[in-house]
């Protein structure tokens, strides 16, 4: 299963086609723009979320709410569009047209992919590169992982996501399960599950944008009901939980992750770090602890998946730092874009949809189907099968 994205920020649409579903599994528009809501909500969003309402268009593979086993292609549709038709066009712009109608950026802005993406693409208008390096990219990924959570809860497996810090300000983190974890972030500005914490992350983030600036933060996303023995030991590119830290750090700004206690492990002797394994008649095996986030030797052990990402602050400032321009090689501030103050909030919904679509990826290439009734059969012997063996 794979999945490809297409669009710029400020062009007509965002596209995302997905290779690889079964047929005959359930979906409807709604499983798409409940995420895609999510994605835009958040204390500290900026104005760009009151301009798009993002809704994705079900343009192939889905007849009458079931997949076809064909190609699966979404369209989000960019409102703001009407007013870059020019500016973003796909037509020539003539001679005469000056740079102010191109809006041409030459002042790369620290922080961001616009100096190398210039350099990689040879581009001398910074637009080109930062049209598609910036975040709103993300709508689609959040619609693909939107997609595999279908696919997930189908097989019995949920998935959450919250925020445990920003800007410094550290949630304490309660036992609770991920039904609860799912509404109680919902039901946050910060999603964040302590609300002592939410209300000051909350005075934290206006803070920073009154003075212009941004921060950053963790968030943590936890699935639940993953069968044994997914992903390998065999080589180091099937490893599951190697692929869920890629996907977790290409997500824009994202700079480190950790599964499990993660960095906390170096601190701590392997008494205190590795999982004992229990039996009983019920579950069968599993763990009498989690330190390792539902991971061995790059397979789940059936134990909750727990995954953290670290989200930078967002690079574009209103009080913006200094640069050089690339055509007159002088000093200048920084080119100010439409930004948030803090996309924390948002990021979890986002890294939400990435490790959805890992697990649901390494679902389907062990447990290979093109039926979703097969499918759904594979999984719950592979269940079975590590209870009994």
């Amino acid at each position: 299963m794979r999945y490809l994205t297409a669009g710029e920020s400020h062009g007509p649409q965002l596209t995302t086609i997905i290779e690889g579903l079964p047929a005959g599994m359930p979906l409807l528009g709604e499983d798409i723009n409940t995420d895609l809501a999510r994605r835009q909500k958040g204390h500290g969003r900026g104005r760009r979320m009151q301009i798009e309402k993002d809704t994705a268009f079900i343009a192939s593979g889905v007849r009458h709410g079931l997949t076809l086993g064909s190609p699966l292609a979404l369209v989000v549709e960019n409102n703001d569009w009407k007013h870059w038709t020019k500016i973003m066009g796909s037509e020539p712009i003539s001679a005469q047209e000056s740079d102010e109608v191109k809006r041409k950026i030459t002042r790369p802005r620290p922080g961001h992919a616009d100096l190398n993406g210039g350099i990689k693409y040879g581009h001398r208008d910074l637009r080109n590169v930062l049209e598609r390096s910036s975040a709103r990219e993300t709508t689609v990924r959040v619609a693909a992982g939107a997609v595999a959570k279908k696919l997930l809860s189908l097989l019995g497996i949920e998935i959450a996501s919250h925020v445990i810090e920003i800007g410094g300000i550290t949630a304490v983190r309660p036992s609770l399960p991920i039904e609860e974890v799912k509404e109680r972030s919902e039901a946050s500005p910060v999603r964040c599950l302590d609300e002592e914490a939410g209300r000051k992350m909350m005075e934290a983030i206006d803070t920073a944008k009154a003075n212009g600036d941004s921060i950053g933060g963790i968030v943590e996303v936890i699935v639940e009901g993953m069968p044994a023995g997914v992903g390998s030991y065999v080589h180091y590119d099937r490893k599951l939980d190697a692929k869920i830290a890629a996907a977790i750090v290409s997500i824009n700004a994202f700079k480190g992750v950790e599964i499990g206690i993660g960095f906390e492990a170096a601190h701590r002797p392997g008494s205190e770090v590795h999982d004992e394994i229990a039996w009983d008649q019920e579950q069968g095996y599993y763990r009498k602890s989690n330190n390792l986030g539902g991971f061995e030797g790059g397979m789940t052990t059936g134990m909750p998946i727990i995954v953290r990402g670290v989200m930078k602050p967002i690079p574009t400032l209103y009080k913006p730092l200094q640069s050089i321009d690339i055509d007159t090689k002088e000093p200048f501030s920084a080119s100010i874009e439409r930004s948030d103050s803090c996309a924390v909030p948002a990021a979890a919904v986002v890294a939400e949809a990435a490790v959805a679509w890992e697990i649901a990826a390494a679902l389907m290439d062990q447990f290979s189907s093109d039926r979703m009734d097969v499918l759904v059969q594979a999984i719950e012997s592979q269940r079975e099968y590590a209870r009994e063996f």
